[in-house]
């Protein structure tokens, strides 16, 4: 008889008695729109901003609706304008090369290494090719790039990095924190993320030109003032007649639950750190499976992980999600044909022009991906790699 997990890959822990209560306090006072606020209050938006920003260890910070509406207000803050070329990673998913659509530019993919990560002589080749003058630089399933080495090829080449965090807020590269090397960063509050609010995201930098320039993009009319990490009125005086009003506004209820989560975050980090590494070690023993490579530089958020099936073929991947599905463990596949969910591949991107990326190509057609939500157990995790190794011993044989 197969062994089965019998759990879901797709509920997360449910939300603390301290972000139920701010919730209800939300709620009873009836008042969810950011600005509508009673003379001298801060407001729950606010004061995310504010702590937020101090977390992050940046200058500035901003909520918004959703970590794609960060992507695009940055984009624009950076003046990214329709026509203008827009680097990134051929390995991402599609709200990152979809923002880049969303202003009206065109997407230019960058190749991956055996690691996932910006294949960073490729980057310096696109750079030459394509004239492109700002990258939206993804942090795939929580893998970074040698951020030196990145930013070192940008700053000579004049290059503007726009850092895409949503998977991995938290995680550090030499001890600065991910969204702390480009000029603006851009991270997500969605369900599957490090903090859940449903739909949400934030924006840190430290040019408070940019961060007039976003507010405005935002929607906050002319009460920025009211903003808990914003710049002070002077870096508005054009901001506020250029940019427009794009009604990206974080509400009150979801900024209330996300507080008392970035108070728990680095808590929930080692949590699933912990799940990752039991995991991942099991399937380091496993014939067959490559596992993805952590620069002792990085200062990883396994909420996630990934393995390829070098030796596998296209038929035996597909055999692999079923196998895997027969013993309740739900697999990604990034080879597959068409899109699935929420994984999809550049040849899928329609919008995006059609660019040719053998090394990619060949990595994602033996690429696997699987969520580490913080309501398994460790002993869910280690249930949950004994029956993947399963999977891959029935699919091989």
């Amino acid at each position: 008889m197969v062994r089965k997990f019998t759990g879901s890959f797709t509920q997360q822990e449910g939300l603390s008695e301290d972000a139920i209560a701010a919730a209800v306090e939300v709620l009873r006072s009836g008042r969810l729109h950011r600005y509508n606020l009673a003379p001298g209050e801060a407001g729950e938006v606010a004061q995310l901003e504010a702590e937020y920003r101090d977390w992050q260890g940046s200058k500035f910070c901003l909520a918004v609706t959703s970590g794609g509406q960060a992507l695009q207000i940055a984009l624009r803050a950076c003046d990214v304008a329709p026509g203008d070329k827009v680097l990134t990673n051929a390995y991402t998913l599609a709200p990152v090369p979809g923002a880049i659509r969303a202003v009206g530019a065109d997407a230019v993919l960058v190749e991956i290494d055996e690691n996932l990560r910006l294949d960073l002589d490729d980057l310096g080749a696109k750079i030459a090719s394509s004239g492109a003058r700002v990258l939206l630089l993804s942090h795939m399933r929580g893998h970074l790039c040698d951020m030196e080495r990145m930013m070192s090829i940008c700053d000579a080449a004049q290059v503007t990095v726009v850092e895409d965090c949503a998977h991995t807020m938290g995680a550090r590269w030499n001890g600065t924190r991910s969204g702390n090397f480009g000029k603006v960063a851009c991270f997500s509050t969605q369900t599957y993320k490090h903090m859940n609010s449903g739909e949400g995201g934030l924006l840190a930098t430290d040019d408070a030109e940019l961060a007039a320039r976003a507010t405005i993009l935002s929607g906050s009319y002319m009460l920025y003032e009211r903003h808990g990490a914003g710049p002070t009125p002077e870096a508005f005086a054009d901001a506020r007649y250029d940019m427009p009003n794009c009604s990206a506004r974080m509400d009150a209820l979801r900024a209330a639950i996300l507080r008392p989560q970035l108070a728990e975050l680095d808590t929930n980090i080692a949590r699933w750190n912990a799940r990752y590494a039991l995991v991942k070690k099991r399937l380091e023993a496993q014939h067959g499976i490559a596992t993805i490579k952590l620069p002792s530089a990085e200062e990883h958020v396994g909420s996630s992980i990934q393995f390829r099936l070098p030796e596998f073929t296209a038929e035996q991947c597909r055999a692999m999600l079923d196998a895997a599905a027969a013993r309740g463990v739900e697999l990604k596949w990034f080879g597959a044909k068409e899109p699935a969910g929420f994984t999809s591949a550049h040849h899928s991107w329609r919008y995006v022009p059609a660019q040719s990326l053998p090394t990619t190509d060949r990595i994602m057609a033996t690429l696997f991906d699987m969520r580490l939500p913080l309501s398994f157990s460790r002993g869910d995790c280690a249930l949950i790699a004994e029956l993947i190794c399963d999977a891959v011993s029935e699919v091989a044989s």
